[in-house]
């Protein structure tokens, strides 16, 4: 595996505020571990951004090289932490792991399904992959870009298992075997129109109120005004 150089500045000190005059300085804070001692160190979150993209899912190895300094030999070491800020998705802090060129370790390396799957192909399912990463055990120097996962025999209802991965030379992979990486699932039923109701709700017509009945001796209402009319005023005679 190729590897990537970056430069790294020691600096003196920790906590928030001298974070912040590096970060306003265009720099972030950043720790290295792993060696003989835990170094704290500053870089340009723009070189870690630039060697991470297109290559997300697998750990990178990296030359340290120290601004200003010659003659410490070669230094490999790994990203093993990024922190981002949540609401700018600014680079906060970077965690660097220094590894020895001939001792294992465990890392995360990405997972692309290579061919097509034949229930997409004949079956117009939808491939699904499960899992895009794994933990892998490996010397630094043989830490690979990806593993390829064989996905061209799946129908639908199949399940791609870790353990049908084929790893490279010298690569370990640590996931439980029977984990899915990937499966092909139906196609989307198509939704079903909205009918929409024949039926015609019947109107109830007006309840018709009939008339009350006069009682026995008692006038019944004119027919154009059932509202008792006022009794007229008798009119004066002269005198």
């Amino acid at each position: 595996m190729a590897t990537a150089e970056l430069t790294i500045k020691r600096r003196e000190g920790t906590g928030k505020e001298i974070a912040k005059r590096l970060r306003r300085a265009g720099a972030v804070p950043a720790i290295l571990y792993g060696g003989t001692k835990t170094e704290t160190v500053s870089l340009d979150p723009k070189a870690v951004l630039r060697m991470i993209h297109g290559h997300e899912g697998t750990t990178q190895l990296l030359t340290l090289k120290f601004e200003g300094e010659t003659g410490n030999g070669a230094r490999l070491a790994i990203i093993r932490e990024l922190q981002f800020d949540p609401v700018s998705d600014a680079l906060l802090h970077v965690d660097l792991q220094e590894v020895s060129a001939d001792r294992a370790i465990t890392v995360r390396v990405a997972v692309r399904p290579v061919g097509e799957a034949a229930g997409v192909r004949d079956q117009k399912g939808i491939l699904n992959l499960v899992l895009h990463e794994l933990e892998v055990s490996c010397l630094p120097t043989a830490i690979p870009q990806r593993i390829d996962a064989d996905v061209s025999a799946l129908m639908i209802g199949n399940v791609l298992t870790v353990r049908e991965l084929v790893a490279p030379a010298g690569v370990r992979i640590l996931n439980d075997p029977g984990q899915a990486v990937a499966t092909v699932a139906p196609p989307m039923a198509e939704e079903a129109p909205v009918v929409a109701a024949t039926a015609t709700t019947a109107v109830a017509e007006p309840e018709v109120l009939t008339e009350r009945k006069p009682k026995e001796g008692e006038e019944a209402p004119a027919a154009d005004d059932k509202r008792p009319k006022r009794p007229e005023r008798a009119e004066k005679t002269e005198k």
